[in-house]
C-alpha cells in the first residue's frame, strides 16, 4: 500500500497523473510538464514534496552528532540559517544528501530524501554515541515548495514575514494563510527563486493552506506542479538527484560536491576515505553534457565514449531541455575527459550521438 499525502485528494481531483516515488503516490504531472515547468521559470508553481523526511535532532551534543555524520561544517550554522550537505559511509560512498536546518541552539532539522527516510534515520541513530536525541516526524510533517519569479508576491499576501528578507538558505518561522510555526524557508530544487513551506499537519490544515497559496497565486498565473517538472528545472540547474547522480556508490569529491565537504574540519564519518581521494586525485568526475541532435536524449545508463568508441563513463540523468530546446544530460567520465568542450558520445540506441562536455548549470 503506498503512502498518501494530505493533498492526494486535490491532486486527484485536479487530474494528476500519479505515480509510486519512494513508496508515495504522487503526482508526476496535471496538464503537461512543459507547462509546469515554464510556469515555474516564468511565473509561479506549488509542489507538494510531503514525502520528503524531517529529522529533529537536540540535546547538548545535538551538534557534534550532525558534524560526525555529515560531510559539511555544521558549526558554521546560526539559527534561521539552513545547509545543503551530505552523509557518507566510511568508504566515501554516498548514504544520502540533505538540507540542514538549526532552529535554535542544540535543536535541528534534517531533511533527507523521501526513498531513504528509514534507511537515513537508522544510520544516524546506529552512530548516535552523543548527548543527543533523535526524533523522525516525517509522518507529522508536509511540505509545500513555492518556486518562481513570482513566489515572493505570490506568499507575501498569506504571511506577516517580510519575504524579501529572507535570503537563500535562510529561513524564519512565521505565519501562513492564518496559521502560526510554519518554517517559511528560502531553498528549493528548482534554481528558482522560491520558499520551502514546512507545517506540522495535526496544527494546520493542510488543504486550507495548499488552496490559500493557489487563490493567492491566480493573478500570477499559478501551476500545480508534479516531479516530472520538478526532475526537469533540477537537471536544467544541474543539482544531483540521489539514486541517479549521486549514490552509495559515489563520493562527494567526484560529484561536484567538494565545496561542501570540509576535511579539515575534524572527524566525521568517511573522512579517511575522502581525504586519500583527495590526496591521489579523481579518477573520474561528474559533468554536463550537450546534445545538439534533438532526436538523441541521453537516459540513465546510457554509455558514454570516446572518439574511438572506448566506455569512458556513464549517464546518470538526462531530459530535453525545455528552456533550451536542447537535450542535456549528467554522467560521471573518466577524468581525462572531463575537461570542458571536449567531445564525447552518448550510445543511444547502437548508435553515437556526439556531446559536448559542459560545466552545469545548463541554464544560468
Amino acid at each position: 500500500m503506498l503512502t498518501r499525502t494530505p493533498f492526494y485528494d486535490l491532486h486527484e481531483q485536479a487530474g494528476a497523473k500519479l505515480i509510486n516515488f519512494g513508496g508515495f503516490e504522487m503526482p508526476v504531472q496535471y496538464d503537461s510538464i512543459r507547462k509546469e515547468h515554464n510556469a515555474v521559470r516564468d511565473h509561479v508553481g506549488i509542489f507538494d514534496v510531503s514525502h520528503m523526511g524531517e529529522f529533529f535532532v537536540s540535546g547538548e551534543e545535538a551538534e557534534q552528532l550532525i558534524q560526525y555524520v555529515t560531510v559539511n561544517d555544521v558549526s558554521k550554522l546560526e539559527p534561521g540559517k539552513a545547509q545543503y550537505t551530505a552523509m557518507c559511509y566510511e568508504d566515501g560512498g554516498i548514504v544520502d544528501d540533505l538540507i540542514v536546518y538549526m532552529l535554535e541552539e542544540n535543536n535541528y532539522m534534517l531533511v533527507v530524501n523521501a526513498s531513504n527516510i528509514e534507511k537515513d534515520f537508522n544510520w544516524i541513530k546506529e552512530h548516535n554515541t552523543f548527548d543527543a536525541e533523535l526524533e523522525n516526524k516525517s509522518d507529522d510533517y508536509c511540505l509545500l515548495a513555492v518556486q518562481g519569479p513570482n513566489s515572493v508576491k505570490t506568499l507575501q499576501k498569506i504571511t506577516d514575514n517580510d519575504l524579501e528578507g529572507i535570503g537563500f538558505y535562510r529561513f524564519e518561522i512565521g505565519s501562513l494563510a492564518g496559521y502560526d510555526d510554519v518554517i517559511l524557508s528560502g531553498t528549493g530544487y528548482t534554481g528558482e527563486k522560491g520558499f520551502e513551506l514546512y507545517f506540522n499537519r495535526n496544527d494546520v490544515d493542510p488543504v486550507k493552506i495548499w488552496n490559500a497559496i493557489l487563490e493567492s497565486g491566480q493573478e500570477f498565473d499559478i501551476e500545480p506542479c508534479g516531479l516530472g517538472a520538478r526532475d526537469t528545472l533540477r537537471l536544467e540547474k544541474g543539482y544531483a538527484l540521489y539514486g541517479n547522480d549521486i549514490t552509495k556508490d559515489t563520493h562527494p569529491l567526484e560529484a561536484r560536491m567538494g565545496w561542501l565537504t570540509k576535511i579539515d574540519k575534524g572527524d566525521f564519518i568517511g573522512r579517511d576515505a575522502l581525504k586519500k581521494v583527495k590526496e591521489n586525485g579523481l579518477e573520474r568526475k561528474l559533468v554536463g553534457i550537450v546534445i545538439d541532435d534533438k532526436r538523441s536524449i541521453p537516459r540513465k545508463g546510457y554509455a558514454i565514449l570516446d572518439r574511438d568508441g572506448n566506455e569512458i563513463g556513464f549517464v546518470t540523468s538526462g531530459s530535453r531541455s525545455i528552456t533550451l530546446g536542447k537535450n542535456i544530460g549528467m554522467g560521471y567520465v573518466a577524468i581525462d575527459h572531463a575537461e570542458e568542450e571536449n567531445t564525447v558520445f552518448v550510445e543511444i540506441r547502437n548508435k553515437k550521438a556526439e556531446a559536448t562536455v559542459v560545466k552545469p548549470p545548463f541554464v544560468k
